[in-house]
């Protein structure tokens, strides 16, 4: 597998352009600031429901980064195998998306 250059998840790798890497890890340094912040909450032993709340934004925050990631795997490496007659991906599909319910 050392020497395959498919752009896709062929390898279980996939290189992602340089503006939808910057997203996620943008999404992703904001999330980790959240993460930060609620365990300063608890060090400052601040209101259990303020915490909660804070762990509700997280958990939105991390929902909308499965979203961003599941639309461009379906759009690049579902699409890329199914039209190549790997339908094994879709399978893969379903199991990630029983995992997300």
């Amino acid at each position: 597998m050392e020497d395959c250059k498919k752009e896709c998840c062929q390898c279980q790798t996939r290189h992602r352009e340089e503006e939808e890497l910057k997203k996620l890890l943008n999404r992703l340094n904001r999330i980790e600031g959240q993460v930060r912040g609620v365990k300063g909450m608890l060090e400052r032993d601040v209101y259990c429901i303020d915490i909660i709340t804070q762990v509700a934004a997280i958990q939105s925050a991390l929902a909308a980064f499965n979203k961003a990631l599941l639309k461009e795997h379906i759009s690049t490496c579902v699409v890329e195998d199914v039209r190549q007659g790997k339908e094994e991906k879709v399978e893969e599909l379903i199991h990630t998306l029983q995992k997300l319910m």
